[in-house]
């Protein structure tokens, strides 16, 4: 949803806003993966340095900051991704804000 650095660890952060209510349907999980994936896309295809040129050169970091904890399917994928992403050198951090 936006780009931000980190003013602690220099890393480039991809914020997903993320306001859905985690199902038995795995809906969520499905719209989560999309746009994962469409940010992995930006990454390898080049567009997201040319965006946000300060992104160069910087550890990249998935940060995703959830309005609802997830369900058990939910944390198997944020857990199976996290291992995905770091074997590709990006990071990914999920964290539900609380209101």
């Amino acid at each position: 949803d936006f780009v931000a650095i980190n003013a602690t660890t220099g890393e480039a952060l991809l914020v997903i806003g993320d306001y859905l209510e985690w199902d038995g349907k795995n809906e969520h999980l499905f719209i989560l993966q999309c746009k994962i994936n469409a940010y992995l896309e930006g990454i390898e295809n080049g567009s997201l340095y040319e965006a946000y040129p300060d992104a160069k050169n910087r550890n990249i970091v998935i940060d995703i900051k959830a309005k609802y904890e997830p369900n058990e399917a939910g944390r198997i994928f944020l857990e199976r991704t996290k291992k995905d992403l770091s074997t590709a050198g990006y990071g990914l951090d999920f964290t539900v804000l609380k209101f």
